[in-house]
């Protein structure tokens, strides 16, 4: 005997993976740690500040790229079950608008307190065995490409440089591979050192915080960060190939170099 399901129209989303997304943010207690330490001048932006982060954050897991997109997510059965009412573009970039440079230093704190050390955190007495002989079986499949294509070249197939041309991108993923590996192997007392590095860049973020709000209570804060001043802080410009820009800055850097770093953790974080 076969069931037969029916499907209702209301019922359905091509966004399944937000309940996930939405579960493991509220159990592990992401949204209760936004909700207690960003805190807005505005008491009116308080309220509403959860409702557009997770609008936002889900925006970012299904691949929404500018604001006016967000409207696919509008009468989302998933949205509405999760009580997250998304509204219109123009309203959340006027949300976004609130942020200041002090409110988002606290963010940055948030996330290194949730997607970094905790995610460490979850790593002890964790099992990477299966992990790890999957990225070993991939690095003989790429090293045994390698070969062959260094056969084909002894054999006069191709040129010197159309084997560089094909062996450059298999040597790109030999060294990421082996970087996982390494990183996946690491024992309990190598991620007990990688949480106390992200502590003490925890503890410089938040003198940094404290000093930002003396700074601010005394009114020096205009003068600090200037147009001029954060000019100063660009690291370097990336050009796209569409064209876009994206700006590092030096005060951000060590955010990406410990994202860079974890980043084979930061993957398989569940």
């Amino acid at each position: 005997m076969v069931n037969k399901i029916d499907f209702k129209a209301k019922n359905l989303t091509s966004n399944a993976g937000l309940f996930l997304l939405l579960e493991n943010a509220k159990s592990n207690g992401i949204f209760e740690l936004i909700e207690k330490d960003l805190l807005f001048d505005n008491e009116s932006t308080n309220k509403i500040k959860m409702n557009h982060i997770k609008t936002m954050l889900c925006g970012h897991f299904i691949g929404i790229d500018k604001l006016e997109r967000l409207k696919l997510l509008q009468n989302d059965p998933l949205m509405n079950e999760f009580d997250i009412s998304v509204k219109e573009p123009e309203t959340v970039s006027r949300f976004l608008g609130n942020f200041t440079f002090k409110t988002t230093q606290i963010f940055r704190d948030i996330n290194f307190k949730v997607f970094h050390r905790e995610i460490l955190e979850s790593r002890i007495d964790r099992d990477n065995e299966i992990d790890i002989i999957e990225s070993q079986n991939q690095l003989t499949e790429i090293n045994a490409k390698k070969g062959k294509l260094l056969d084909l070249y002894l054999d006069d197939t191709f040129s010197k440089e159309q084997l560089d041309e094909r062996v450059k991108p298999l040597e790109t993923a030999v060294r990421e591979l082996e970087e996982r590996i390494k990183v996946l192997s690491k024992t309990n007392e190598d991620l007990y050192n990688d949480i106390a590095e992200i502590d003490e860049i925890i503890k410089v973020f938040q003198n940094e915080n404290s000093t930002l709000q003396e700074e601010f209570n005394n009114g020096n804060i205009t003068d600090k960060y200037s147009r001029k001043e954060l000019l100063k802080d660009i690291e370097n410009i990336v050009v796209g190939e569409d064209g876009s820009l994206t700006l590092n800055f030096k005060s951000l850097s060590v955010i990406r170099e410990l994202t860079i770093k974890y980043r084979f953790l930061l993957e398989k974080a569940s």
